[in-house]
């Protein structure tokens, strides 16, 4: 197909008169039959590229998605776009939905899928039976930061990819340092793919990272920065509790509207509030790191990490939902001192000692059941016959690689220089010179006015506090 009747394509079907960057040149290698790993920025368009790589090459495309919001926002957003013959396939799905969406699987056009459920033996025979236009691997980092000790079957997507003949493969994220990007080709046999990359850099968005004293002071800073700048905003938190109390004590102390995000919430309500925040019905998001994922939200214009991200990648992810209109936004990292050991414990949850291995890989022998959500992921090793010492080495690796990965964060976290230089010598990439609007430097206030961030509207009163007030900011717990 040549470039002229792609750009009519793209007219015709999608409205747009230009690609963005990176998807013509994604799109022509895979319609050339490259395998293709694209690291492309957050809200350049990465799901466009597979629509209209679909509607061009006969077959069904399978994309491999890590969450099953995700999954149903794309289905929507496909819907909506006109699409019909679309579905997701996910463990929410009853059985019997399940049984008549593989019986009559030759008349979807685009099907989500998690790894997990990619597994089951049925369904990979469904779409054996197939031809597979593409298949498509979104978030693919996932497969180097999760599957060794989190989700395993990440990791089994080399093999499936065989067992369904090799089908032509797009590997899509928006950030992945060269160490991951080998991992993901290695994994999944693909080390002939045309690799396409762009900078994870994104100029309009400001750095910051706002040291504070303890717990009060932190609070006390976001309250600030929730009611000083421009909205919406997305504050992102890694514990569930700390989300809701956040989210309902600034509802208390402030006239914003805010709600809570994360995975505890019934399905529905997450849907809901997902959609709130796309009708500009709530103000603030108060989140885990899964909010965001698929949310193609053009105008959110600030992001504060109230705890630390758990990787630099992670960090370039969540703040990439800022700004995705290209104006002006704000990324903000809220830093108590001994911030860290929380990101050091939460690695620790994932760890297995060597001991630890052995004595679950007896369980499994003994045909004793999965216990927990560790034995749940060594379960998956003792099912492809690795041995406890090759076990026990991955996992060691693993822990070696979080540790050196927060000692990263923590580089971007007390730098007294530039903080983009930082973030961008991660991913191997030369830093721009500095400027005023690139980053805060140490003991630089933040320049709100500047940016052109200010609230028109100051949301709470500096000098008014109600006694209801008052008692919330005593009580609020720490944890």
């Amino acid at each position: 197909m040549s470039e002229a009747e792609l750009y009519q394509l793209l007219k015709t079907k999608y409205g747009f008169d230009e690609f963005r960057p990176g998807q013509l040149a994604v799109i022509q290698d895979l319609l050339a039959g490259q395998d293709v790993l694209a690291v492309l920025p957050t809200g350049t368009g990465k799901s466009l590229i597979y629509q209209l790589v679909g509607t061009v090459v006969p077959g069904i495309v399978v994309v491999v998605s890590p969450l099953i919001s995700l999954m149903q926002d794309q289905v929507a957003r496909l819907n909506y776009q006109g699409e019909k013959q679309v579905a997701a396939l996910t463990s929410q799905l009853d059985f019997s939905v399940r049984q008549q969406l593989l019986a009559n699987l030759n008349q979807v056009k685009f099907l989500f899928i998690s790894p997990e459920m990619l597994q089951q033996t049925v369904i990979q025979e469904a779409l054996a039976k197939l031809t597979i236009a593409l298949l498509v691997i979104d978030e693919a980092h996932c497969i180097s930061t999760w599957g060794p000790d989190f989700r395993p079957d990440y990791r089994r997507l080399g093999p499936i990819r065989q067992q369904l003949g090799t089908p032509r493969t797009l590997m899509l994220t928006a950030t992945a340092t060269p160490q991951v990007r080998q991992d993901i080709l290695t994994q999944l046999n693909a080390t002939d793919a045309q690799q396409v990359l762009y900078s994870v850099n994104r100029s309009n968005i400001y750095l910051a990272v706002e040291a504070v004293n303890d717990e009060a002071d932190k609070r006390a800073t976001l309250q600030h920065l929730v009611t000083s700048s421009r909205g919406p905003a997305i504050v992102y938190f890694t514990s569930k509790r700390q989300t809701d109390l956040i989210a309902e004590w600034l509802r208390t102390t402030t006239e914003l509207r805010v709600a809570a995000y994360h995975a505890g919430l019934a399905a529905e309500d997450r849907f809901k509030i997902q959609q709130q925040f796309m009708a500009d019905q709530l103000d603030v998001i108060c989140a885990t790191s899964a909010f965001g994922m698929g949310i193609n939200k053009a105008d959110i214009r600030l992001v504060i990490h109230y705890h630390l991200p758990t990787t630099l990648a992670d960090y370039v992810q969540e703040i990439g939902r800022a700004g995705r209109d290209g104006h002006q936004a704000l990324a903000v990292m809220l830093y108590a001192p001994g911030d860290e050991n929380l990101v050091r414990n939460l690695n620790e949850l994932t760890a297995a000692t060597p001991n630890e291995v052995q004595q679950d890989f007896a369980r499994h022998q003994a045909g004793q059941p999965v216990t927990d959500d560790r034995s749940r992921v060594l379960e998956a090793y003792w099912q492809q016959a690795v041995s406890p010492a090759e076990v026990a080495e991955i996992f060691a690796a693993r822990q070696a690689a979080k540790e050196h990965e927060l000692r990263d964060l923590m580089r971007y976290v007390q730098t007294t220089t530039c903080h983009r230089a930082v973030m961008l010598a991660y991913f191997d990439e030369t830093e721009p010179p500095h400027t005023d609007r690139c980053c805060q430097l140490a003991g630089e206030p933040l320049p709100l006015d500047e940016l052109g961030l200010t609230a028109v509207k100051p949301s709470i009163s500096p000098t008014v506090v109600t006694w209801e007030q008052r008692l919330a900011q005593l009580f609020l717990p720490n944890s």
